[in-house]
């Protein structure tokens, strides 16, 4: 759930780590012999629910918190199934010691908690609270300087983004039901983030599993409680902005000056615990390219490329340069994996309707596993009516209902998009069950610039751009989560029913709980100021996307067009190199150490700060696989989450002082030596 998605603007690790190298143990199964497989009414428990809601609100935090920093979201598969598990297994086992026990806590209903829990907070981050959605706001809108119309501009409510959410989220999830059992079955497609899923599922239902389950729990627990510890006392310190541990110039004020510093954020130490090297490495060479090199350069042509007088947040002076270069290097990467993957997809998938295979009934299956997983999983059937008929009524619903909220966009531009949508979401399936990359995201930046151009800037076509953003990523994104998700419910023996009924549940709790939370966050800290705590990069980024879409390059910067061109052209020629290293050269496998476009972007617009706290935690793993490689592997995981998810809820009450009007007693700042003396003469 990486998010921006997998292998996208954020999630990056987006392909989101997904661990299809994991071995596949023999006759599996067969440990599980003497277990009754429940019905998959009763995989569905009013427990499973109620620990489904709570971890649903604790990942839409930590993933709107993750949003409106940085962007950039791990995958959090290993927190929300540790933390299932362990709630509802201390709960059985007091049920149990007290005689009140009825059903046994089964990987079936462990499968449902996480599914529901990864649907919502898959929800939290293709709902675009944090990119389009805010991206249509006033603030955003300011910082643009074109198109702060009142065509193109909309304030946020929570009322209608929570409309909003619940009329283009679940269409994702009919668009694809009809395709599952040739996806799972007769392609047998990885789906390695489903099957990693599995497998952890799978091995906390064994005797060993369970006890190894115990102890990451206890991890977790104590790098969690620590985590939080150190958000609260870092608090006091922060009584005004630019005060606190998060302004340490660690590096001096000049570094500091140019973002490069160590901000003590436990939360992105351990996103860089979790995220493979390279990704943080990638991170911290776009920062260094750009603020250490790129920015001071452009800076030293004020007056020449661009009017001195120009405010620093303007998009016709050096913050246009900053927003378009990295819009230009996630499009020619974004574009170039679309193609591939599209490529992929189609030779794929040719190969295999080729194939004289078509071995998928029960009775032809030899393999003792395989074959009881296809017996379950073809045991409960979603019928194909059911889920074409839902996607055309839910289709016919937000064609009335959408043009409602953005009158920008027209119900026949809508229809156009949900007859393209089920094409994109089959491709987009696809690919992420060949190689668990999910381009959903890529797809909404498309979508941005043909319907911002369609329907053009006197009529309100950043609106129309960025509301169609959200019509196409739900669908694709959704459609390959689904998809994931069956292929974890048959590895683990669960109805897919069972799996779609979790999926409905979590993307409704996310259509819920990620407007709530992102408004939480939005009253009570300045959402979207560049030189805040939640700059929101990707608002202003979408924008951008949507106003070259409306008015091409024309209103750019002196030499940003060249610039843009080169960088796009960049991006596409490494995505290129790195291929052809993957396929040619596997002596030394240099491929590994070619860094990401994606990734070298995010640092343009918003600095090296979280780059460093990244490859900090880098660092930290790399010593601890060093001295204990095994330990590492198995604990690792469980401290990254603890410490994401510490630091991130401390959000919330932070949050509530904030609206309260309570502020920290103290404000820790750190000036130069000359403006010292200035001060203490001024004081006396």
């Amino acid at each position: 759930m990486a998010r921006e998605d997998k292998h996208d603007d954020a999630a990056l690790v987006d392909g989101d780590i997904g661990g299809g190298g994991l071995p596949n143990p023999a006759s599996l199964e067969k440990e599980f012999e003497e277990m009754v497989v429940p019905s998959w009414r009763n995989q569905i428990t009013i427990r499973s629910v109620v620990v489904s809601v709570i971890l649903s609100a604790v990942f839409n935090v930590i993933v709107c918190k993750l949003n409106l920093s940085t962007g950039v979201i791990p995958s959090l598969n290993v927190a929300a199934g540790l933390l299932g598990f362990a709630m509802v297994k201390g709960w059985t086992v007091l049920m149990e010691k007290a005689g009140y026990l009825k059903q046994p806590f089964t990987r079936q209903e462990n499968t449902v908690i996480q599914t529901c829990v990864v649907a919502s907070s898959g929800i939290a981050f293709s709902s675009g609270t944090a990119s389009y959605l805010l991206g249509m706001s006033p603030i955003t809108a300011a910082q643009a300087d074109t198109g702060n119309t009142p065509m193109n501009v909309k304030q946020l409510s929570i009322g209608w983004m929570m409309a909003y959410l619940f009329t283009v989220s679940f269409l994702g999830l009919f668009s694809i039901v009809p395709l599952r059992k040739v996806m799972i079955l007769k392609y047998k497609l990885t789906y390695p983030s489903g099957t990693a899923t599995a497998y952890l599922i799978n091995s906390f239902h064994t005797p060993k599993g369970a006890k190894v389950a115990k102890k990451k729990v206890w991890v977790l627990f104590k790098s969690f409680v620590g985590s939080f510890l150190w958000a609260c006392f870092q608090w006091f310190f922060s009584a005004a902005d630019g005060c606190g541990f998060s302004s340490f110039p660690t590096f001096g004020l000049g570094a500091f000056n140019k973002r490069f510093y160590f901000d003590f954020s436990a939360t992105y130490v351990g996103v860089g615990m979790i995220c493979p090297y390279m990704v943080n490495v990638s991170l911290l060479i776009g920062a260094i390219l750009s603020w250490g090199i790129l920015w001071p350069v452009i800076e030293s042509k004020k007056g020449d490329w661009y009017s001195a007088e120009l405010p620093a947040s303007s998009l016709h002076g050096i913050q246009g340069y900053r927003v378009f270069l990295a819009i230009a290097m996630m499009l020619g990467d974004g574009l170039y994996h679309v193609v591939y993957m599209l490529a992929v997809t189609a030779r794929s998938f040719f190969q295999h309707k080729e194939s004289t295979n078509e071995a998928t009934g029960v009775d032809q299956i030899t393999d003792y596993d395989e074959k009881k997983r296809t017996e379950f999983f073809l045991k409960d059937q979603i019928p194909n009516k059911v889920a074409m008929g839902g996607y055309v009524l839910l289709a016919v619903v937000s064609i009335i209902v959408i043009p409602l909220i953005f009158h920008q966009l027209k119900w026949y531009q809508i229809l156009v998009a949900y007859i393209i949508a089920p094409i994109l979401a089959f491709c987009n399936a696809y690919g992420c069950g060949l190689t668990d990359w999910s381009l959903a995201s890529n797809y909404g930046k498309i979508a941005i610039l043909v319907f911002s151009s369609w329907v053009g800037m006197d009529q309100g076509g950043v609106l129309a751009g960025l509301a169609s953003c959200g019509v196409m990523m739900s669908i694709v994104s959704t459609a390959s989560d689904l998809m994931q998700d069956f292929k974890t419910g048959y590895l683990t023996l669960s109805s897919p029913r069972s799996m779609f009924v979790g999926q409905v549940l979590g993307t409704a709790l996310g259509c819920f709980m990620s407007p709530l939370v992102f408004w939480i966050f939005y009253k009570a800290y300045s959402v979207g100021d560049p030189q805040g705590s939640y700059p929101a990069p990707y608002a202003l980024m979408y924008r951008g996307i949507a106003l070259l879409g409306v008015e091409g390059f024309s209103t750019l910067p002196k030499n940003c067009v060249t610039l843009v061109i080169v960088f796009f052209i960049a991006a596409v020629v490494i995505n290129i190199a790195t291929e052809l290293l993957k396929r040619y050269e596997t002596k030394y496998r240099v491929y590994r150490f070619v860094p990401s476009p994606m990734c070298m972007a995010i640092p343009f617009y918003l600095g090296a700060y979280f780059a460093v706290d990244m490859c900090i935690g880098s660092l930290i793993l790399f010593i601890w696989e060093m001295k204990n490689r095994n330990g590492a592997k198995e604990f690792a995981p469980a401290v990254a989450s603890g410490l994401i998810c510490g630091d991130s809820l401390w959000g919330i009450p932070a949050a509530v002082l904030a609206l309260s009007g309570v502020q920290a007693p103290i404000c820790m700042k750190f000036l130069s030596a000359s403006a010292n003396k200035r001060v203490d003469a001024f004081l006396g």
